[in-house]
């Protein structure tokens, strides 16, 4: 980050109170705990204040203010990020767009919606309901998450399969530079000319603007959706199941696997009457008109039979189809019923190398002695590995951490990446030394300066120091293993 002239925490508040309602310029330790972290509590760290702006010619004067005085930060949406994308930085801002939660307009012709940041993904699809229309990507935490958070990791969820991740489902983005310019990335057009910016800037994490308004694609409601759930006595026959079903033709709207692990813990939760002898169990739903839907799940469920599986049940009402859902989408806080802590990885592979990552995630639970539930996105390979733990236990936070990186670098090797919808943040920056060379590294850091050149956008996050990674590579394996991420 370039020198600049130094100014007080007093000094910045005052002059943020200058344009900004003081209630909403934060910097007493006591309102400031709660934005230390985000849904990865693992890392913390308490910013120098928080500021909560309203209009965007806020937001472009404090990243006005902040350039000229070379002050770190931190946009911050619904605080749900699982990688500390979010963590503030000790002497920066937390500049939180919790205000910017106006949906703007909602064209039922063009099928599209205008909305600031703070808007959150299922209150989208809520309004757009009003006229036979939905938002497509539902990640588990739709309830809470914001789609200015889903533009900065693009986000993707259960129906991400058939519909797609968030890049594929927005149409632009209003944001602000570094330096308080505001820009408009992406065009209402089929084409544009140029570089392909909006996908550049969706997944960068806060590292190259702030966003201030999404539009975004909507979708006609299906006519008809019906879910099967199919029980498997092994995690090999499931994970061939997930190739059969495409192999077949049928690109389902969804198709999730989840362990015995998490099934019992889910069905605990819910009492959705999940399987909960089966060692792996797969819920594959089908969306479309009558006949197809009809068509498809018969077909499904022959396929199912025909490939192993232990039961088959298919729901008969829409009711039905929401509860079997529910409990994939409580897994997460289903497994913290079982275990003090939790550490949710987030690696992707491709899809024929589920069975083989899936047993080697099990061979390395037994070598750090860890329990591991899984939970995940079959369809697309984006796994979702929760290691079982308690952070109050000595040593254990450090092993289980080893436990992560040692996944991640599995992914790795079976030809995928560290990361599919949460983002690299601070939890897996040690890993993008694993999947990237230098040169890919410096390229990072070359878009990086093109967009922030004082670097005060969310330094310290996503992309490593350069010094750092030739550090890393210099070290054996069996010697970082250990040190694979920094913790809090």
């Amino acid at each position: 980050m370039a020198s600049k002239a130094r100014i007080s925490k007093l000094q910045l508040a005052e002059q943020f109170r200058a344009f900004i309602d003081p209630r909403f310029v934060i910097t007493d330790e006591e309102t400031l705990k709660p934005y230390e972290c985000d849904g990865m509590a693992t890392y913390c760290e308490m910013p120098m204040l928080v500021v909560l702006p309203d209009t965007v010619a806020q937001v472009q004067q404090v990243m006005r203010i902040c350039n000229q005085y070379g002050i770190p930060v931190v946009a911050r949406g619904a605080g749900t990020g699982l990688s500390a994308g979010a963590m503030p930085h000790r002497d920066g801002v937390v500049l939180s767009l919790a205000r910017f939660s106006r949906i703007l307009d909602i064209d039922p012709l063009a099928r599209t919606a205008r909305l600031q940041p703070g808007v959150r993904n299922l209150a989208i699809s809520e309004e757009a309901a009003k006229y036979g229309l939905y938002y497509g990507p539902d990640p588990s935490s739709q309830i809470a998450c914001s789609i200015g958070g889903n533009v900065a990791e693009n986000a993707g969820g259960v129906h991400c399969l058939k519909y797609g991740l968030t890049v594929h489902n927005i149409i632009s983005v209003e944001m602000v530079t570094a330096e308080g310019e505001l820009v408009t990335i992406g065009s209402d057009g089929l084409d544009s000319c140029g570089m392909d910016l909006l996908a550049l800037l969706t997944g960068s994490e806060g590292l190259l603007g702030v966003v201030t308004e999404v539009k975004v694609k909507l979708l006609p409601v299906p006519e008809v959706a019906r879910v099967v759930m199919a029980g498997f006595d092994s995690i090999q026959k499931a994970a061939d199941a997930v190739g059969g079903i495409i192999a077949n033709g049928i690109i389902p709207a969804g198709l999730e696997m989840m362990d015995s692990h998490a099934i019992v813990a889910a069905d605990d939760f819910i009492g959705g009457g999940y399987p909960r002898e089966a060692k792996a169990l797969l819920l594959c739903e089908v969306d479309g008109t009558e006949e197809e839907v009809d068509e498809h799940i018969a077909q499904t469920e022959a396929l199912f039979h025909e490939l192993g599986a232990t039961s088959v049940r298919t729901s008969r009402t829409e009711e039905e189809r929401a509860l079997l859902w529910k409990g994939r989408k409580s897994a997460f806080p289903a497994v913290g019923k079982i275990s003090p802590d939790y550490y949710c990885m987030d690696g992707t592979i491709p899809r024929r190398h589920l069975a083989h990552v899936l047993t080697e995630i099990e061979k390395l639970s037994g070598q750090f002695g860890l329990r591991v539930a899984n939970v995940f996105h079959a369809g697309d390979g984006n796994l979702h590995p929760l290691i079982l733990f308690d952070a109050n236990a000595p040593g254990e936070l450090e092993r289980t951490e080893a436990f992560g990186a040692s996944i991640l670098r599995l992914c790795v090797e079976a030809g995928g990446c560290i990361t599919g919808e949460h983002g690299v943040g601070v939890e897996k920056i040690r890993q993008m030394v694993v999947q990237f060379t230098d040169e890919e590294l410096r390229q990072f850091h070359d878009v990086k300066t093109a967009f922030d050149p004082v670097g005060i956008l969310n330094p310290g996050k996503n992309v490593p120091a350069l010094k750092f990674c030739q550090e890393y590579r210099a070290l054996a394996p069996t010697q970082h293993t250990q040190t694979d991420a920094p913790h809090g």
